[in-house]
């Protein structure tokens, strides 16, 4: 059911009686999805995909077969007269920032689902594999202005505030600038951070930021489509809105030429994203409507875990 964007708050900012228990029930059930999802194994494998802030030296034992021998303390091993090595234990905590497009190009969806909806769902599992690993967890939504910044604290109850502020808003923006959101995070993140960024990247300009930014954090793009936005189905003469500008246009989908051109030019922006992030070095997860957003996600881990054991 699509969320109605137009609700007007109580004079204390507070919703209405029925569109709070809408909101509610909708936490619920994002918060069922997630938990179901966010298995110890989902889990497990993001504590495996990012790594922590370094490596703190815990303790040094004798030397067992099997051990790494560029482990071994030489120093240690000569003075007790038997081979010992040095122990480290990974400095885990991290701080996860979740930068969410909320601008009108993702009230859209042609598969059972709006690209807004998969949007929640990801960001939900996302911040609760990172609390289930104790880190911390942070917000920034965006359209064409910085709607809504949640610092990032640890705990489930801090993800529980995150979801139902990312559910509850009502952007006062309808465009998508994704280049100053990742620029204000820039600013406001005093420490390295992973900073995933959901959109549909229907956006220009966005690479320098990104280009500054990936210097410091760790970012990995979540880009979320649908069908409909790559194929154009034969239905004659169709009028499309633009969700952002509002500007109408009068399109003849009946005719091969016009589908194909639509398809091309789609296709194109997709490949020269790729190749942009592809030069930057950052491998970003791709996903759609109505399609199990689970196997993308745990298929980007293994990604991540493979590259970071070499």
């Amino acid at each position: 059911m699509k969320r109605n964007s137009n609700t007007i708050p109580n004079h204390d900012g507070s919703l209405p009686a029925e569109d709070a228990k809408d909101l509610l029930r909708r936490v619920r059930r994002i918060r069922l999805r997630t938990r179901h999802v966010v298995s110890a194994a989902l889990a497990g494998q993001y504590h495996s995909a990012f790594k922590g802030r370094g490596m703190e030296f815990e303790e040094v034992r004798p030397y067992q077969i099997g051990d790494d021998v560029r482990s071994i303390d030489w120093n240690v091993s000569a003075r007790l007269g038997d081979p010992h090595i040095k122990l480290f234990r990974e400095e885990r905590e991290l701080t996860v920032m979740l930068a969410v497009d909320v601008s009108g190009s993702l009230d859209f969806g042609t598969q059972g689902q709006f690209k807004k909806d998969v949007v929640a769902e990801i960001i939900a599992t996302l911040a609760f594999s990172a609390s289930f690993n104790n880190d911390k967890v942070g917000l920034l939504a965006f359209t064409d202005r910085v709607e809504k910044y949640v610092p990032p604290r640890k705990g489930t109850r801090h993800v529980m505030r995150i979801v139902r502020e990312l559910l509850a808003l009502r952007p006062e923006g309808r465009g998508t600038a994704i280049g100053p959101a990742i620029k204000e995070l820039d600013r406001v993140l005093r420490q390295r951070s992973v900073v995933f960024v959901a959109s549909d990247f229907l956006d220009h300009d966005w690479e320098t930021p990104f280009r500054a930014a990936r210097r410091r954090h760790d970012v990995v793009p979540v880009i979320v489509g649908d069908r409909r936005e790559r194929e154009m189905p034969s239905m004659g003469l169709v009028e499309f809105t633009d969700p952002e500008s509002g500007e109408k246009i009068l399109v003849d989908t009946g005719r091969r030429a016009v589908r194909r051109r639509f398809a091309e030019r789609v296709a194109n922006r997709a490949n020269e994203r790729r190749m942009t992030f592809r030069r930057m070095k950052i491998d970003p997860i791709e996903i759609e409507t109505g399609i199990d957003f689970v196997e993308p996600l745990t298929a980007y881990f293994r990604r991540r875990e493979r590259r970071r054991s070499r």
